[in-house]
């Protein structure tokens, strides 16, 4: 027997005209959707399978958090319970090769769950294409996924859009990837083929609005942005807002199966999902129905050229978040002591530890670091770094830090800056010295269990380039060995700082 859903609640805003439920949270929209919902006053709920998986999140004590699983119907019954309107991002294509029947079989599951709910209406974000046109799986299978969800009767406004131009979406981090890491892109010939991407700003903006918007109920409407490009033109386009130089050659004999393995290879997508994408390419994907410029007006929608560089934002130091990887363990146990990962355009390598001191004595011992006392472990290895950039015209080592102790924001510490300080709790530096790309050392603390703290640093680099990636890999044995050791002196430090 399945086990009913639990329901976590919280505070939610009294403002709006009642409870939105947004499935897929932790997904790439869904997860981005519901700051706007909130800002917007609505009352969200969002079901998810593992709501652990949502803490972290600023928005996590604003919503209700419920669990389901739209495979499960008896889980949904909860789930939908007092809901006027509800988001649908469930999308199985990472399941495997059955994941077309998973999608429908969950999208009938949860609109009858809705009709026997008393549900309003279905908000669904599907795929782009004719189609009457010879669709790929994954094309088809989004519009099956729609037509699924009116089955029951509950009003479904679909949107339908191709690719998502934002920091994080999977089809524009593989042009990103692909982008920066390969000079000359030898690529199929349906690299040609148009497409009409939108920049998940504008997403957001039509998926919000439809709530308001009465016309859209029950509506199929195709989006896009103010461009129609080629997908080879996506990717020089991407290249040229980096200032990179990218040549596109076309050739016959790549197939779906070989390309998905070059993407497998130069970029984090997983094979399977490489090529479900990859065989969608040979549809062309642009709006054929005026229904958005009528039902929505006034929206103002971003080139292509403008998505890329909004999207970019997300590489800008004042645009790094502390959170890249999953929220902080609670016991000493689940520690995991170095996560090596990349995330929308940003290499990360984090390491933690379990401190035997207060999380004043563990910010103290980071924020002390640089200058006179030095970085602890390896310090010959950055005064050598430090010559090496003066001699290619760099700041270097000289600048040593205005205090032994305390750091504010602006501050030089040796080569790097000081972005960002939260007393007692983090320490963000940006690097001045040269590198092919951006690049931060972060510190942050928090309390652990019996007077015990969790030590946090974590290094972040958005490279620039092929060069740029070849840097961070080349760096990486270095890194095991300064920032392994250098945590273990900054606790030791912390451990040795009297209360």
């Amino acid at each position: 027997m399945t086990e009913g859903p639990t329901v976590a609640r919280a505070a939610v805003p009294t403002a709006g005209t009642g409870t939105v439920l947004v499935t897929g949270a932790t997904g790439y929209i869904g997860g981005r959707l519901i700051p706007h919902l909130l800002s917007a006053g609505y009352r969200v709920r969002c079901m998810v399978r593992d709501p652990s998986r949502l803490e972290g999140r600023r928005w996590r004590n604003e919503v209700e958090v419920c669990t389901g699983d739209v495979l499960d119907p008896a889980s949904l019954e909860a789930a939908v319970a007092g809901v006027d309107a509800a988001y649908y991002f469930v999308h199985s294509m990472a399941g495997g090769r059955e994941f077309h029947e998973r999608d429908l079989r969950g999208a009938r599951n949860f609109s009858t769950a809705m009709r026997t709910a008393g549900g309003r209406r279905i908000i669904y974000l599907g795929g782009l294409g004719d189609p009457e046109g010879d669709l790929s799986e994954h094309l088809r299978s989004r519009q099956d996924t729609g037509h699924a969800l009116r089955e029951a009767g509950v009003p479904v406004t679909e949107f339908r859009a191709a690719v998502i131009v934002g920091s994080g979406s999977l089809s524009f981090e593989i042009v990103r990837y692909l982008t920066e890491r390969v000079p000359i892109l030898i690529c199929p010939r349906w690299v040609f083929t148009r497409v009409q991407p939108i920049s998940t700003r504008d997403v957001l903006q039509y998926l919000v609005a439809a709530l308001s918007t009465p016309a859209s109920t029950g509506q199929v409407i195709e989006i896009g942005g103010a461009d129609v490009v080629s997908y080879a033109e996506m990717m020089t386009g991407y290249a040229k807002v980096r200032g990179l130089t990218r040549r596109v050659i076309p050739v016959p004999f790549l197939t779906p199966r070989y390309s998905a393995g070059w993407v497998h290879l130069v970029t984090p997508v997983p094979r399977t999902i490489a090529r479900a994408l990859i065989e969608g390419l040979r549809n062309e994907v642009v709006m054929r129905s005026d229904a958005a410029r009528r039902i929505f007006p006034g929206m103002a929608l971003l080139t292509y050229e403008e998505s890329v560089r909004l999207a970019l934002r997300q590489l800008d130091a004042s645009e790094v978040e502390t959170s890249w990887s999953d929220a902080l363990s609670t016991s000493a146990l689940d520690v995991v002591p170095v996560v090596l990962t990349s995330r929308e355009g940003m290499e990360i390598e984090q390491r933690q530890r379990v401190v035997q001191a207060t999380p004043r004595q563990v910010f103290l011992a980071f924020t002390s670091l640089g200058g006179d006392r030095g970085w602890l472990t390896m310090n010959w290895a950055w005064q050598l770094r430090g010559v090496a950039d003066r001699m290619i015209g760099g700041v270097g080592m000289r600048r040593g830090r205005r205090h032994p102790v305390e750091v504010r924001a602006g501050d030089a510490v040796d080569f790097w800056r000081v972005e960002q300080v939260k007393d007692g709790e983090l320490l963000r530096l940006r690097a001045e010295m040269k590198v092919p790309g951006r690049a931060w050392l972060e510190f942050s603390v928090v309390p652990h269990d019996a007077g015990t703290s969790l030590l946090t640093q974590t290094a972040l680099f958005a490279p620039r380039g092929l060069f740029g990636w070849l840097y961070w890999y080349a760096m990486v044995p270095l890194h095991a060995l300064i920032f392994s050791g250098m945590i273990r002196q900054v606790g030791r430090v912390a451990e040795s700082t009297p209360p």
